[in-house]
């Protein structure tokens, strides 16, 4: 299927000199672009009318923690349609799109910010760095979100940079990010990139994209002269990132690509593209895994678009490094290979606890931000054939009828979520528990319960593993893997696993006898609920009151 694409433009070529102080930040940003093509009434675009979304992201954990804020020299019409102030992160999190008709909330900064949008090939990266770097304008960003500078340039915080197009649309105007009109083009079923492609697709998402790994997104390293796919947009284009101190970098898809747990049901996807695959003309993935060959078949897409393929397999019991060896028949392409890490993480249970224990200098930590992302969505073209009947006359009272049909595609959406809970709880064996009161030194049992809904159950695994961690140690240091009591599509019931030291072959956890009186918070990240677009996991905690402890149960009389 042809597709035109074609954009209305006017060449207006603009002059940014930059009045800088000296940097403050380091800039991750580099970029691209190509030209723009003609006109059509689909919709229009005019250079400059762009801006740029910032995110105020704590390093640790990449949460944001500030309301995003758009910056632009613009003044965008009062009716123009948005979809809120929600960063690119918080999209990869599952949040979903939600339009709004005006409101649109921006600031005009005293310092003009540079051309971000480029319109002849050639990027204004250098000017942007320099920009956004600039100490003056972080300065007015801390203002902005009403932070203090210093706490912002400590080291704990980065600036999540994301590019603004204003444009018309089917005769509206719009003000999106890169990763809105990723999604957007989703919603319209590809129709978005198709008629303003080499705005949405090319020359925004292009103007801003990582030179090394960051928050969780990878360094771009493919064309910039090529219409992206929605999907490479959503997972790595369409952004910045200043920080302010040199650090590790972070091990995103440089060691390995996936992480998997040892004897878990998981999900491996790679992204098709190239040409167009058609029930004429498929395309089929093979994935080697460990000797056995996956085969995907009819994998289809329009031209110029992609699909995602996957594969779900069981990992072996021991840990290891692997590398998936991929192949695509037909007109697509993929990655060739998928490097993946399988771990281990039952091998490391807390030691035996013994009745003189002392830890004088104990102070409670605080509970971990650990990794979350409870819902994900991904889609699937399908192909219909849309019919053309043209009369071939062969005479002058004969002819006969042909087809010269096309296919067509639509895209259905899918998605799962997933609602995790966890309890803790005095053992039964504890003589003295009052409820969730109980003294220091006894046991305590926890249950993990947790239930995932999706559009496509068969592309989903149930969730099958959970890893809890004790104030004691720092929520660090030693961890118990709960196991599988019942694992069903849908739901999973997970529970300590039974304790070497105790008496009764109890599936407990022995709380120290030294542990002082009051919350004793358990943490639990529950992990491995796999999907096309990735896995889904949760960060639970629960909590009892430790009052006394087992000594309080003794009683030492002399013998009569």
């Amino acid at each position: 299927m042809k597709r035109v694409l074609s954009i209305i433009l006017s060449f207006v070529l603009l002059l940014w000199i930059p009045t800088m102080v000296y940097a403050t930040g380091e800039g991750n940003i580099d970029g691209g672009g190509g030209s723009m093509g003609g006109a059509t009434g689909h919709g229009s675009w005019s250079p400059g009318n762009e801006g740029v979304r910032v995110t105020v992201v704590r390093a640790s954990d990449h949460a944001t923690v500030t309301t995003p804020l758009d910056l632009t020299n613009k003044v965008p019409p009062d009716s123009i349609y948005h979809f809120g102030k929600v960063s690119k992160l918080q999209y990869n999190s599952g949040v979903s799109l939600s339009p709004v008709k005006g409101g649109y909330s921006y600031i005009k900064p005293a310092q003009a910010i540079p051309k971000i949008i480029s319109t002849n090939g050639h990027n204004n990266i250098e000017a942007i760095k320099s920009y956004f770097t600039d100490e003056q304008v972080i300065r007015a960003i801390a203002n902005y979100c009403g932070m203090d500078f210093d706490t912002l340039i400590s080291g704990k915080y980065k600036i999540l940079l994301e590019p603004i197009a204003y444009y018309t649309y089917e005769g509206v105007m719009l003000a999106t990010t890169a990763t809105e009109a990723a999604l957007y083009d989703e919603v319209v079923s590809g129709h978005l990139r198709t008629w303003m492609g080499a705005l949405t697709h090319q020359n925004l998402p292009f103007s801003m994209f990582l030179e090394t790994s960051d928050l969780g997104y990878p360094a771009w390293t493919g064309s910039t002269t090529q219409y992206a796919s929605d999907s490479a947009i959503k997972s790595s284009l369409g952004l910045g990132i200043v920080r302010f101190k040199e650090e590790p970098e972070e091990p995103v898809l440089t060691t390995c690509d996936y992480e998997y747990r040892t004897n878990t049901e998981v999900i491996t996807a790679v992204e098709v593209s190239g040409g167009q695959s058609d029930p004429d003309h498929p395309v089929e993935v093979q994935f080697d895994i460990l000797g056995t060959t996956y085969t995907v078949r009819n994998v289809y897409y329009p031209e110029g678009d992609s699909q995602l393929a996957w594969v779900r397999w069981i990992t072996p019991d021991t840990p290891q490094d692997i590398t998936i060896a991929v192949s695509v028949s037909g007109s697509g392409s993929a990655r060739a290979a998928v490097r993946c890490k399988i771990v281990d993480l039952n091998g490391n249970p807390p030691p035996n606890p013994v009745a003189d224990d002392r830890n004088d200098s104990f102070s409670v930590s605080a509970v971990p931000d650990r990794e979350e992302k409870s819902s994900a969505s991904w889609n699937v073209w399908r192909p219909w054939w849309q019919a053309h009947w043209i009369w071939h006359r062969t005479g002058v009272f004969s002819g006969y009828w042909c087809d010269h049909g096309w296919w067509e595609f639509t895209l259905d959406r899918y998605s799962a979520s997933l609602n995790a809970s966890m309890n803790i709880t005095p053992d039964v064996m504890n003589p003295t528990a009052n409820g969730t009161i109980m003294k220091s030194g006894y046991g305590i049992n926890e249950m993990v319960t947790a239930r995932v809904s999706s559009s496509q159950r068969s592309a989903v695994t149930p969730l099958q593993n959970a890893v809890s961690y004790f104030p004691e140690f720092g929520y660090d240091t030693f961890w118990r893997l709960l196991d599988r009591i019942s694992l069903k599509p849908s739901y999973s019931i997970l529970e300590f696993q039974t304790n070497d030291y105790s008496t009764y072959n109890r599936r407990t956890h022995f709380t120290p006898v030294w542990y002082p009186d009051g919350s004793y918070t358990v943490n639990t990240w529950v992990l491995d609920c796999w999907t096309p677009a990735g896995m889904l996991c949760e960060n639970l905690s629960d909590t009892i009151t430790i009052s006394g402890s087992l000594w309080d149960d003794w009683h030492i009389a002399p013998m009569s």
